[in-house]
């Protein structure tokens, strides 16, 4: 709680900005419950450049479009502080790390074979993403949900996706429409969130705060809608046609088409992906698939990023500049399969944006984006569950889910690290490097 009135806190400039961006890249671990973590931390609670209330309210938009909502929540923010350069900026810097630290592991997973001193650092920073996904569950969940019907939607939402396996995209469309009704039957349930006052008395106000005027870019433009979606249309199809090779061309059109068709994140992306490029195209081997989600699920960005792993090994394999050339082949096959899988996210928001801040406090929409929030707290709940087993039990399967040895030592790291997260307020990346160090140290000493 803030003892002392503070200031709204100045607008940052470009730069500012950019190195922030950068930063994120690099320490976004832990999944799209990690990455959002981290960016409510940084964002809502320590710079204070966006209030809670607008925060959950562009995560709402992104997490009913395909694609990674943790990147794409970096180009609505970015787009808000600094136009659509600062959302392309913002967008770009989330998944570049990723492409060229993914790009070098597959290298030297390719090339080498013995990558034991990543799989130290990976077995460290495991529990750490357990811990961070708990972490963030429990925060967004009580921030969120503030009276028993957002409770009991949350529940609901966790029994669904865990028990029942609904798939996610059924999870928040269901939660959309009883938001919707619960916004005309109880709409005092739907309101929260949206006091200036709760928000300020929490965290300070913020630049972007509930009742913060427009700025000019915010505001919808058909004009600016019609420029964008041209010119969005025409980068597609002008690398399209600079593909000179039938193996990158095929990337473009197959991680396009996943970008747009599939709903639910990126395990709702990966059996698609799995099916396109092991079955059909052959680019990678189911073997090699596994590897590749391993990796990552193990390095900052989206999972969905997995895809830059696929594109790595298809060119590498396919040898498409020849067997002298692997590596650049790789790179440019990764480089293909990134592009066409995040430029769809690009303009999902930046087109979509403008319409969404224009319901801003409007019940009518506002109050499905609620019943929403509430949902996502029983789905990132049922993600930290998903990942603690994987890390606790690894030999396991969803026959036997508790098959093989429980992991003691990660059980303990993974308490730890929440523990340092939550009551001794440590910073995620410090956790993350702490863990790290951990790991490698016990892969070279056992």
């Amino acid at each position: 709680m803030t003892d002392t009135p503070l200031e709204r806190p100045p607008h940052p400039s470009f730069g500012e900005a950019f190195l922030y961006w950068l930063k994120l890249g690099f320490i976004s671990f832990g999944g799209p419950a990690g990455q959002i973590a981290v960016m409510h931390q940084d964002l809502v609670e320590k710079k204070r450049w966006i209030s809670e209330h607008r925060f959950l309210h562009a995560l709402n938009y992104c997490m009913v479009l395909p694609g990674p909502e943790a990147q794409q929540l970096c180009i609505y923010i970015g787009w808000l502080l600094h136009r659509t350069w600062g959302g392309i900026v913002a967008g770009t810097l989330f998944v570049l790390p990723s492409l060229f630290i993914l790009a070098g592991l597959t290298y030297v997973y390719l090339a080498f074979g013995d990558v034991t001193l990543v799989k130290g650092l990976f077995d460290g920073i495991k529990p750490a993403v357990v811990a961070i996904v708990v972490f963030a569950s429990w925060r967004i969940g009580s921030r969120a949900l503030k009276n028993s019907l957002l409770w009991a939607m949350a529940a609901l939402s966790f029994v669904a996706i865990f028990a029942l396996e609904i798939p996610f995209p059924t999870i928040v469309l269901g939660a959309g429409l009883l938001g919707a009704l619960g916004g005309k039957l109880a709409p005092e349930k739907f309101k929260v969130g949206g006091g200036h006052g709760a928000s300020n008395k929490t965290y300070g106000p913020a630049l972007l705060d509930d009742d913060t005027p427009q700025p000019e870019h915010v505001k919808f433009s058909a004009v600016r809608l019609g420029i964008l979606l041209s010119s969005g249309g025409a980068l597609w199809g002008v690398v399209m046609f600079l593909l000179d090779h039938p193996v990158l061309r095929d990337m473009g059109e197959f991680f396009t088409k996943a970008a747009l068709v599939t709903f639910g994140g990126a395990y709702a992306v990966l059996p698609y992906v799995y099916q396109g490029g092991v079955d059909h195209y052959q680019w990678v081997t189911g073997a090699q698939m596994i590897d590749g989600l391993a990796l990552g699920e193990t390095t900052p960005g989206p999972l969905i990023m997995v895809v830059a792993f696929v594109g790595f090994v298809g060119g590498w394999v396919k040898q498409i500049f020849g067997p002298e050339m692997l590596l650049l082949a790789g790179f440019v096959g990764a480089s293909v399969a990134t592009f066409f899988t995040f430029l769809p996210s690009y303009l999902f928001i930046l087109a979509g944006a403008p319409l969404v801040e224009a319901t801003h406090g409007d019940l009518k929409f506002t109050a499905p984006l609620t019943g929403i929030t509430a949902a996502v707290v029983g789905v990132v709940l049922n993600l930290a569950i998903f990942f603690g087993w994987h890390v606790l039990w690894p030999q396991a399967t969803k026959a036997e889910p508790f098959s093989g040895n429980f992991e003691w030592f990660y059980a303990l790291m993974s308490v730890a690290a929440f523990l340092a997260l939550w009551k001794y307020k440590q910073d995620i990346m410090k956790v993350i490097g702490a863990c790290a160090a951990i790991g490698l140290i016990r892969t070279y000493t056992l």
